[in-house]
């Protein structure tokens, strides 16, 4: 493992890690883990080539290639010295062999379980790490929206399904909620939703050392109001029996646990908390945070820490909505 010097953290940042973690051991290695640079991993883009000729490929150049997961081989981690950008400067990667990707960025398709002609939403799309991660999953077959508001990374959006062969995609510019109030007018239903929510970040520390200067109480108080939105606009447009994940890549619990609360009650004997089955160590979601209470059935939601798998933080909870 690589180690590097980790920037000062914000003592309420800490404090509220502290209250998180209780054990003076877990929170140890949590802070230990953030001097820790991240290991590279890439996906392999089944539309394109499989599991098994892309190791070999990368083998022959020299690469250490592991499979972190047995049941996911397209999923991979380089163990090899690199230089700077040479895994996006890869002739295999500007072919769109594979896509580098973080691993805990990886576990909502995975929880989201794309089959082939599924219509689904990506209603937060780019940079595309998800659109083509669950396209491939659907061998391009079914329908899937991938809407971002902004233009600037519409763009990357578009340049990345082009690189990876996507062909089952369609790009839509809106803002998420009013995008949704369009979709619910015409009656357009999906399959499964995916709501990888603007979040506060702080899962990402390890790979983004600006999320430390960046860090604010207040952005934490204010994004769950979008987050609510953004889903509840989304449940909207969910076929009944179908599923939606809702992600963020932070550990705040006003904007994981409080958000899949607030949406419990507001949907209230409309939707379900599901399980989810992923394939690393994963703790279930809180069921209290300072003075506030929520359902026991958050449980079912689950919290990824760095320190548990050598990956980014990472928060899901999966929703059926009741026929």
């Amino acid at each position: 493992m690589t180690t590097r010097k980790r920037p000062e953290l914000k003592p309420l940042f800490v404090e509220r890690m502290k209250s998180l973690l209780v054990n003076q051991k877990d929170f140890e290695n949590y802070m230990n883990i953030l001097k820790v640079l991240p290991v590279k991993s890439i996906r392999c883009n089944l539309l394109k080539i499989s599991p098994k000729e892309l190791k070999e490929k990368l083998e022959k150049k020299g690469w250490n290639i592991q499979i972190p997961w047995e049941k996911y081989p397209e999923i991979m981690i380089v163990q090899s010295d690199l230089e700077p950008g040479e895994l996006g400067r890869a002739k295999e990667h500007l072919l769109g062999d594979y896509y580098v990707q973080e691993l805990a960025s990886m576990l909502p398709i995975i929880a989201l379980k794309p089959q082939p002609e599924d219509i689904i939403l990506d209603l937060c799309s780019a940079p595309g790490s998800k659109t083509t991660q669950a396209c491939s999953k659907m061998n391009n077959t079914g329908t899937i929206i991938a809407n971002e508001v902004s233009l600037g990374r519409i763009k990357i959006l578009a340049s990345n399904l082009e690189r990876c062969g996507v062909a089952n995609t369609i790009i839509t510019k809106k803002d998420g909620v009013a995008f949704c109030k369009r979709i619910k007018k015409m009656e357009i239903e999906f399959d499964k939703i995916l709501v990888d929510a603007p979040c506060s970040g702080e899962g990402t520390l390890r790979s983004s050392p600006k999320t430390y200067v960046m860090w604010n109480i207040k952005t934490i108080k204010n994004l769950p109001r979008i987050q609510k939105n953004l889903v509840t606009s989304a449940l909207e447009i969910l076929k009944s029996g179908g599923e939606l994940i809702y992600s963020t890549c932070t550990h705040a619990p006003e904007e994981n646990e409080g958000v899949v609360d607030y949406l419990l009650k507001e949907f209230k004997g409309k939707i379900k908390l599901e399980k989810i089955e992923l394939p690393i160590k994963a703790r279930e979601g809180i069921t209290g945070w300072q003075e506030k209470k929520f359902s026991p059935e958050i449980k079912k939601c689950v919290r990824v820490y760095p320190q548990d798998n050598n990956t980014e933080g990472f928060f899901l909870a999966k929703f059926k909505k009741l026929k």
